[in-house]
């Protein structure tokens, strides 16, 4: 391993609300992660801390609170990671305190990460204009509308864009923790934090685990009502005439009104509906691949295998390895 230059300090913004697990768990792999590099691998002094930083009532900014740093090292942090929070995001007022200092961190320098509900506050500081960065999928209409300046895609668990990297999950503090590890401390010290946690290395997406949830609150009727009939068949049709059709509407103007109602084409709705019926299928039942492809009106398992590889990022056969349901006798044997 080439051992790092300069010390490392990850500073973990414990704002009113953050989840203390993630706070407390992260603190518990990085802090490993520089044992095993200092134990195992022969670095002299600390490569790594790790700080909790909170803001008392009435201070402009937060303060360190806490810091693993035995080598007392520490200065300004390296990282700043925003955990997932509980309940609500921070109001805008509560936040505009964190983001006025995060906007100063990070113009001395210093990375930021967020990892779920985080991301609202990180994105209060107007550095994610134009970015893509990632939330929790069941999060992504209130932070598009908070945040129309923001590329915002929930299919990925991690998007690492450099000098800001965000996460979407509850429990992507776990892969987000591994991924700073492998930066700071090489691949080699983070796949020996990853064996002795007994967790996977990053690879993991979002899109494994998020279902298809159709906005219905957009205030189109025609188009509403093109979405209740394609969730009763379960996306049977797919040809824009009979959509259009039965909207009541001119193709040109069902597709246009479409789009700016649901977020989708109606072929990209259609498949998303129809590959969230094969999930079900796949985790529910013993049935083949392609007989499965045929109940979700795919005549062409092979164009199947390929759309639901595409939008799940996992082939049928991994998707069903991964998550099918096991019966009471299988989970007895374990």
């Amino acid at each position: 391993m080439d051992e790092p230059v300069d010390f490392t300090e990850i500073a973990i913004l414990a704002y009113e609300g953050a989840q203390t697990a993630a706070v407390l768990g992260m603190t518990d792999l990085l802090t490993a992660a520089a044992g095993i590099a200092s134990q195992q691998h022969g670095v002299s002094e600390p490569a790594l801390g790790v700080s909790h930083w909170t803001r008392a009532n009435g201070d402009d900014a937060p303060a360190r609170v806490f810091s693993f740093d035995p080598a007392g090292q520490a200065g300004h942090p390296t990282v700043i990671v925003v955990p997932p929070g509980l309940g609500d995001p921070l109001p805008e007022t509560e936040a505009r305190y964190y983001a006025a200092w995060l906007r100063s961190e990070h113009s001395r320098g210093v990375g930021l990460c967020s990892i779920c509900k985080g991301a609202f506050l990180l994105g209060e500081t107007g550095l994610l204009a134009g970015r893509t960065v990632t939330t929790h999928w069941t999060y992504e209409e209130n932070f598009v509308a908070r945040f129309p300046d923001v590329n915002l895609n929930t299919d990925r668990l991690i998007i690492d864009d450099g000098d800001i990297l965000t996460a979407g999950g509850v429990m992507a503090w776990v892969d987000l923790s591994l991924i700073l590890i492998e930066r700071f401390l090489g691949s080699m010290i983070m796949l020996e934090t990853a064996r002795a946690f007994l967790v996977d290395p990053p690879g993991r997406e979002q899109s494994y685990y998020s279902a298809f949830s159709p906005r219905l609150n957009h205030g189109d009727n025609a188009i509403l009502k093109v979405q209740h009939w394609l969730q009763a068949s379960g996306g049977k049709e797919l040809s824009l005439a009979g959509l259009a059709g039965h909207a009541g509407l001119d193709p040109r103007t069902f597709m246009r009104r479409f789009k700016k109602a649901t977020g989708h084409t109606a072929g990209e709705y259609i498949q998303r509906l129809r590959i969230e019926s094969a999930r079900d299928l796949l985790q529910s039942s013993r049935e083949p691949v392609d007989a499965i492809a045929w109940k979700v009106h795919y005549s062409d398992p092979s164009s199947f295998r390929k759309i639901f590889t595409r939008i799940i990022g996992l082939t049928p056969a991994e998707y069903r390895q991964r998550f099918r349901m096991r019966s009471p006798r299988n989970l007895a044997r374990g």
